[in-house]
């Protein structure tokens, strides 16, 4: 049915009517009053959301570009960096690394799995001579579905003495990460994620101790130069020229969040994922990520029944019930499917999706108590 299409994916994410209204006004002068009135506004919630005093860049690009930005101003040729990589999006900081001209060293796991502390510990304990100038890690990887302790890895780093640069692309604004009080020196997220806007924009905060580093490094990027970019900040203007109405828009959904209050926000994302879960489970259907404890509260991986393919239930679920679910990455490919509970999610979407889903894998002959996967979880939201 036309204009029924929902996204239930890692992103881009459902967008908010409200965002959209804003969205599709007229664009104002970026260097108007007007508009560095609501960038004022912007900066400020920003804050908020990443949890931190300090100041939040915003930069018209894609997540990747944050990436980019974070790694363009503190590496220099020959440093040594640290990646911890569980899936395609945390293997992207080490590739970024590898291209500045850095000497990267990968603590790799299974993608199912997230980075114990221990073997980071570990690794660092044997740099005596403190070469390894930064570790890169993610909080949430969306390409699998585990989520990273930061807070105890970035304490790890942290008392090694090394920068801590973390990929909150997929995090911030829906699972805690608590900038300033874990000791993140480098923080990055992206528009089309918690924040409820379409792709576009991207963010990043750093440390005065990562501001320090930044100092030696040799050759900052041109655009994504952080002394340019905070120097606009601090004037509540752009270094260049923005994307003006996706930053109305994320006023308005940075409002949204203050209003429902970061806290509640991030116990919505956790109630509807570990409903999913429940749903899912009640469905006899395996679960990528089986420990609960590092499985992410915004995406959920699953394992299609033997003899149905992943390609075959995100056809049905998108010609037929106009969701769209995500496939697998790289190796996982038609492997997994993602169902996302990212951003302007609710009860009554995972209810859909799930219902959905049940009509799906019956026209594809799996056998299961229909209904099962919806009561499952009315009945786990409905006591918690």
């Amino acid at each position: 049915m036309k204009d029924k299409s929902f996204l239930m994916i890692p992103g881009p994410t459902p967008v908010p009517e409200s965002v959209l209204l804003t969205m599709a006004k007229h664009p104002i002068g970026h260097r108007s009053s007007e508009f560095s009135k609501i960038l004022e506004s912007v900066y400020s919630d920003l804050k908020y959301v990443f949890q931190t005093k300090n100041d939040v860049i915003v930069y018209t690009a894609s997540g990747t570009g944050a990436m980019d930005a974070a790694l363009s101003n503190l590496i220099n040729p020959g440093d040594k960096v640290l990646s911890l990589v569980i899936g395609n999006f945390s293997q992207r900081l080490a590739k970024i690394s590898t291209a500045l001209g850095a000497d990267v060293e990968i603590i790799e796991v299974e993608p199912s799995q997230a980075i114990n502390p221990m073997v980071l510990k570990e690794r660092l304990d044997k740099d005596i001579n403190k070469e390894i100038k930064l570790v890169t890690l993610i909080q949430n990887e969306t390409s699998t579905g585990v989520t990273n302790d930061v807070k105890t890895l970035v304490s790890i780093i942290k008392e090694h003495g090394a920068l801590s640069v973390v990929d909150g692309v997929t995090s911030i604004g829906a699972i805690d990460c608590k900038m300033d009080e874990w000791g993140i020196d480098v923080l990055i997220s992206g528009s089309q994620k918690g924040f409820m806007v379409p792709p576009g924009l991207s963010f990043l905060a750093a440390s005065e101790k990562a501001w320090e580093v930044h100092k030696d490094c040799k050759r900052p990027d041109f655009y994504f130069n952080w002394d340019t970019n905070r120097k606009s900040v601090l004037a509540n203007s752009t270094a260049f020229t923005p994307a003006v109405n996706l930053i109305a828009g994320l006023k308005t959904g940075l409002e949204m969040i203050k209003e429902e209050g970061l806290e509640n926000v991030i116990a919505r994302h956790t109630k509807l994922s570990k409903g999913l879960r429940t749903a899912l489970k009640a469905l006899n259907l395996k679960l990528f990520v089986d420990d609960d404890k590092i499985a992410s509260t915004t995406i959920t991986a699953v394992l299609p029944p033997e003899g149905i393919s992943v390609p075959d239930i995100r056809k049905i679920l998108k010609n037929d019930y106009d969701i769209e679910v995500a496939n697998g990455q790289n190796a996982l490919k038609d492997k997994i499917f993602r169902i996302g509970t990212l951003g302007f999610v609710s009860e009554r979407d995972v209810i859909m999706v799930v219902g959905a889903l049940e009509a799906t894998l019956y026209k594809l002959g799996y056998k299961f108590e229909l209904g099962s996967g919806v009561a499952a979880l009315i009945k786990y939201l409905n006591n918690n």
